[in-house]
């Protein structure tokens, strides 16, 4: 399945003022290119304008470019590893790649919502902490809170953070 994009664009030659009384054009035309209002320096009469509509279709089987995010996701560690070797933005993506959605007004907290419950992880100092939401799906009477040593291996940790409360 391929996906297409459409844009129209301007592409107004403006011809200099000696250029425009003579009838041969410029070896070298000067072009401008605009998605939205044009101001230009010159006045361009409507002769002179082209309305030109450029396609471009991407297959979603063709390789993307790598992403910042791809690039930390490579480079972590066996999954066997205890968290303490990993540097923070191998946790950050991979908390991304479960996930996770990182809060804008604590970067060491971090939100995810699963059809059976909702939780809100923190990183510590020393310790990782999940706290399942009473407020999220599920029959929990009170939040539930769980902690987690950074020795722990990142299997481990993401086993027991995705089994739920």
């Amino acid at each position: 399945m391929s996906v297409f994009s459409v844009s129209k664009l301007i592409i107004t030659y403006v011809l200099s003022s000696t250029t425009q009384a003579s009838a041969t054009p410029p070896k070298f035309p000067r072009f401008f290119l605009s998605q939205k209002s044009l101001s230009f320096p010159h006045s361009v009469s409507h002769s002179q304008r082209k309305i030109v509509t450029f396609v471009s279709s991407k297959s979603s089987e063709a390789e993307q470019l790598p992403t910042a995010e791809d690039e930390w996701l490579n480079r972590l560690p066996d999954k066997n590893k205890p968290l303490y070797s990993h540097s923070l933005p191998c946790i950050e993506a991979w908390f991304r790649s479960l996930g996770f959605c990182q809060s804008r007004e604590d970067h060491a907290v971090w939100l995810i919502e699963k059809p059976d419950w909702h939780a809100q992880l923190s990183l510590d100092v020393t310790d990782l902490y999940i706290r399942y939401l009473k407020s999220g799906p599920g029959n929990l009477e009170r939040d539930v809170e769980r902690r987690f040593n950074y020795a722990l291996s990142r299997e481990d940790i993401e086993n027991a953070i995705l089994g739920g409360p």
